[in-house]
């Protein structure tokens, strides 16, 4: 039994609150893939904040139809076509795709679009291969964390250092009276 048009307008209008809460979206070819299998999907794109979703091409040329931003998505819109949409983090979810799609190799990644421009294949991966915001968070505070402890080292180092010399200039004069004493 087909949708009726109540359902149809229902889905163009969560894949536009879709689209509108996302980042980025990826657009890949699902034919082959058992209900098992997106359900797997589904489950570790969800671990990584984003979400699939499988729809008629023709919804959503409907829901990206005037935004600028979504417009480019068309060119991937063919065949059997289910949506990733990738909402905070954006290597997370791609890497989350890319281990699924290891190992079920069924799945083929069309492209994506991502500030209303068009996305390869290999510039997705390339957005994939990139260090997560985690990681770039902790290397940036490792490199601060550097440069603070040789500061203090170097605050620390001066007084140390002028103590050194008073106490050498110290010793020096204090050698120099004994023996002009001595004489």
């Amino acid at each position: 039994m087909g949708k009726t048009l109540e359902d149809k307008q229902a889905m163009v209008t969560e894949l536009k609150q879709e689209l509108s809460q996302s980042q980025m979206t990826l657009v890949i070819d699902y034919k082959g893939l058992t209900v098992a299998e997106i359900t797997d999907l589904r489950r570790r794109l969800r671990e990584s904040g984003a979400t699939c979703a499988v729809a008629k091409n023709t919804l959503m040329r409907r829901a990206v139809d005037g935004d600028e931003n979504w417009q480019s998505l068309g060119e991937f819109l063919k065949d059997s076509s289910a949506f990733l949409f990738l909402k905070d983090d954006l290597n997370g979810p791609i890497k989350a795709y890319q281990d699924f799609q290891k190992a079920t190799k069924k799945s083929e990644l069309r492209g994506g679009v991502l500030e209303g421009k068009a996305l390869t294949f290999e510039q997705v991966k390339a957005i994939g291969d990139l260090p997560s915001k985690e990681q770039l968070m902790a290397q940036i505070a490792g490199a601060l964390n550097g440069v603070v402890t040789k500061i203090a080292v170097g605050i620390k180092e001066v007084p140390s250092g002028l103590a050194r010399g008073l106490q050498a200039y110290a010793d020096k004069d204090g050698t120099t009276s004994d023996e002009d004493q001595a004489a």
